[in-house]
């Protein structure tokens, strides 16, 4: 699968946010902002995780579709895959 350059700008950002949040903790940043941030880490990741599965499944079912083939077995890895990420 090709990888679109948002989806690779998305990862850049949260390699910053990982950074910055390595940062926090070598500063000794409150715990409040440190787990803030981490949040914010996970949350970035799920979003593209949920990006890159979506557009992955659109891909397929075109495939699919000229294929001739059922796409529910598509949707249902997809599903699985996004309720694992969680």
């Amino acid at each position: 699968m090709q990888y679109e350059s948002d989806v690779k700008n998305r990862v850049k950002r949260i390699e910053g946010q990982v950074r910055g949040l390595m940062k926090m903790m070598e500063e000794e940043k409150e715990c409040r902002d440190v787990v803030t941030q981490m949040t914010a880490v996970r949350n970035a990741l799920d979003r593209t995780a949920a990006l890159i599965v979506s557009q992955n499944l659109a891909e397929c079912i075109r495939d699919e579709k000229q294929e001739g083939e059922s796409s529910e077995d598509l949707v249902k890895e997809a599903v699985n895959l996004l309720v694992k990420s969680r």
